[in-house]
């Protein structure tokens, strides 16, 4: 499993990028109401920087950004004590500075941070000698369509109107091909906003056709 302490599996930042847009237009069709959702994701977060957001509404959180330079990951387990911010964070790239010691993850906390550039691959700061977490939050990005499937039928399960999604259909989100009606209407019944819908996807920077 993907943990600060075992991390090789996770994908470049390129890639963690896209399956982030996934996870986001999954949720965003999958949970219309924005209060409600998992994942999200802003394409315009600051000047050249993009964003996405886990909150699973019961206090852990994980906030990732995306820049040239790579991405830099944070992530809060709201009831494990947080560790010494400078341990976990020494080697920090200075450009995930301003992220990391900023808001909104100053308020948040940080129970664990890793970062990946292109010299240096993926990294992370001191650990700490207790489990943090890291591997309940970070399992999502292993990049296989089947692990948010797993995950989406458990969660949605209890809704009257849920159905088991189609690996096919979230596989092509995964691969980031354009979103069609016919593709939105292959993983729920119906959609009842659809021009809701396209503004979700305007701000998460993800392609569509629904002409």
């Amino acid at each position: 499993m993907i943990s600060t302490q075992n991390y090789s599996a996770l994908p470049d930042a390129a890639a963690l990028e896209t399956i982030s847009k996934a996870l986001a237009v999954l949720d965003a069709i999958n949970s219309p109401d924005w209060e409600y959702r998992y994942y999200s994701y802003n394409a315009n977060w600051g000047e050249g920087e993009e964003a996405m957001t886990m909150r699973n509404g019961s206090g852990d959180e994980l906030l990732v950004l995306f820049r040239s330079e790579g991405c830099v990951i944070s992530g809060l387990m709201h009831e494990y004590p947080q560790p010494d911010k400078a341990r976990i964070t020494r080697g920090l790239p200075a450009c995930f500075e301003e992220f990391i010691f900023g808001e909104p993850v100053q308020s948040t906390g940080t129970t664990f941070c890793l970062w990946h550039t292109a010299p240096n691959g993926w990294q992370t700061g001191a650990l700490q000698d207790e489990d943090d977490g890291s591997e309940e939050l970070l399992s999502i990005f292993d990049g296989r369509p089947d692990t948010y499937v797993d995950w989406a039928n458990e969660y949605y399960c209890e809704e009257a109107s849920w159905s088991p999604l189609d690996a096919g259909a979230v596989a092509k989100i995964y691969r980031g091909e354009s979103l069609t009606k016919a593709h939105v209407l292959a993983l729920v019944n119906e959609v009842a906003d659809w021009p809701q819908l396209e503004k979700d996807l305007q701000a998460i920077g993800y392609p569509y056709n629904f002409a």
